[in-house]
């Protein structure tokens, strides 16, 4: 059976990344080029570089580049880095927004068999100066905006744009003796960010299967990656792209109009992004919206943190049957995927179970429970997660791992409640943030919407709601709580309603709501 499954997701990713009516020397040419580098990195770029060498590699923001000024330039780098002693079992942080920067350094890393830790743009010095002891990084490669974050890091080595263009200039590099690990690192959004590291083995084949089967992606495409690529669900698109020699565009800066005017001037067939993303898009004007046509767009690939019901609605409406959105975790992968019938038909849904991966939803002894009822979600698939790099571990159960969320099936789709230790009781009765979330978020008056719990005398804990109001639109506090009392059980009736500003969020927009908490 095993064997079985792993034929069958050998043929779907085949069905991406192999084309029709292709010259038939590109594909050799392709895998003669990849041989030396293995499983790594490098053999992507290697590959494409070999088999579509003058097709546009990126667009970013200084202009274009092609696989093969691409590939040569990684292995210029590369043997830089070799030159410095950067080589397998040394650690690499990689500190860089989304650029064709990040990419050469990515790959120059992964020639050498050094081990990458992709490192978050967002972090402070302290945050960073702390991963780069538990990681054990020895080089950090930054973005010159980074170079006073990171000058007090500890590592040995640190290199800064102008050091890897004087590298990019000449130099040829061997094969490192065996491919590195790839560390992401987890938001941090309920402590510190820890590091959870893969290796490239072929259990990753499984893995994008389960994209690829539910996610109409093929070979050539052009995509606009606007999430991040030090995070995982920018990572794995870029990943997925540069095995299908996709053309990708690149912004240091998220911008929501110049995102859709990238999207439009060069007809891309893929928009990957992070829900936030989508929020600020589709808050431009209408008349700015409906300036930048994308007749081409036939996906928008979405993950990294919940998204609301009324966002999935106004997307579909707006781009059509375009949104796919993934539920899973740095830890887990892939767990589900809503394809846009899916969220037609619930705009809250995670979706269904991704090919090759097992969900089940468990009480506090670990029993499956029956069909609607609320439990613990836990998640089995074929990317292995090892535990995280500082030795510690997620909750397992029966081969399967803890996503850290509390959720239930219903006619074969997944809905998620939220996080377990998010879970507010109030008088007794348990509360999901969630629900009364996803309520507010569809009053016309509400843009966005936190829901967390404070310490009570009496209840033990009471609701405190935050609420960014939509721009010239009025809404008070005994609004709010009469439109829950309407809508829902007393008991999710807020106790605290407070307006802001804007909601405090990470680099992916994963709400922190610690920080909510912790300054009520």
């Amino acid at each position: 059976m095993a064997l079985l499954a792993k034929l069958h997701a050998s043929r779907i990713v085949a069905r991406s990344v192999v084309k029709h009516f292709e010259r038939p020397d590109r594909l050799p040419r392709a895998l003669v080029a990849m041989a030396p580098w293995g499983q790594s990195l490098a053999a992507l770029v290697a590959g494409a570089a070999a088999r579509y060498p003058d097709r546009v590699a990126v667009y970013d923001d200084v202009g274009s580049i092609t696989y093969r000024e691409m590939w040569l330039r990684s292995q210029a780098i590369a043997s830089g880095l070799q030159a410095q002693g950067v080589g397998p079992g040394v650690g690499v942080g990689l500190l860089a927004r989304n650029h064709r920067g990040f990419i050469e350094a990515m790959t120059a890393v992964a020639a050498t068999g050094a081990n990458l830790v992709l490192l978050n743009t967002g972090f402070a010095g302290p945050q960073l100066d702390d991963v780069v002891d538990l990681e054990h990084i020895e080089v950090v490669i930054h973005d010159d905006e980074f170079a006073s974050v990171v000058e007090s890091c500890g590592a040995r080595l640190l290199l800064g744009e102008a050091a890897l263009d004087e590298m990019a200039l000449s130099g040829e590099v061997s094969p490192g003796a065996k491919s590195g690990s790839i560390v992401i690192l987890t938001s941090g959004t309920t402590g510190r960010p820890k590091g959870a590291a893969r290796g490239t083995d072929a259990s990753g084949v499984e893995a994008i299967a389960a994209l690829l089967e539910r996610i109409p992606m093929r070979v050539g495409d052009t995509q606009v990656i606007a999430a991040p690529l030090f995070h995982s669900w920018g990572f794995s698109h870029l990943l997925l792209g540069l095995s299908r020699c996709t053309t990708n565009v690149l912004a240091r800066k998220f911008d929501p109009e110049m995102t859709l005017r990238a999207t439009s001037h060069l007809d891309a067939r893929v928009l990957v992004v992070v829900p936030v993303m989508l929020t600020r898009i589709m808050a431009l004007p209408d008349e700015t919206v409906q300036r930048w046509g994308t007749p081409a767009l036939e996906v928008i690939a979405s993950s990294g943190s919940a998204i609301g019901p009324k966002l999935v609605t106004e997307v579909l409406d707006h781009f059509g049957p375009v949104l796919y959105n993934l539920y899973g975790s740095t830890e887990v992968a892939v767990a589900t995927i809503a394809d846009p019938n899916d969220l037609r038909r619930d705009p809250s849904t995670a979706g269904r179970v991704a090919l090759g991966v097992k969900v089940e939803i468990v009480d506090k002894q670990g029993a499956p429970v029956a069909e609607g009822e609320v439990g613990r979600v836990f998640v089995g698939g074929a990317m292995k997660f090892d535990g995280y790099t500082n030795g510690s571990d997620k909750e397992r159960l029966r081969g399967m791992l803890s996503s850290g969320d509390m959720g239930y099936f219903r006619d074969g789709l997944l809905f998620i409640e939220g996080r377990d230790d998010d879970m507010i009781v109030s008088g007794g009765e348990n509360v999901f943030p969630r629900e009364v979330e996803d309520l507010l978020q569809h009053h016309p008056a509400v843009a966005d919407v936190a829901v967390v719990g404070i310490p009570d005398d009496e209840f033990g804990q009471v609701l405190s709601v935050f609420i960014v109001r939509e721009k010239g639109k009025q809404l008070t506090e005994p609004q709010v709580r009469e439109h829950v009392r309407k809508n829902l059980a007393r008991h999710k009736v807020p106790r605290q309603v407070s307006f802001v500003t804007e909601l405090p969020r990470n680099t992916t927009g994963k709400l922190l709501r610690r920080s909510l908490v912790d300054n009520d």
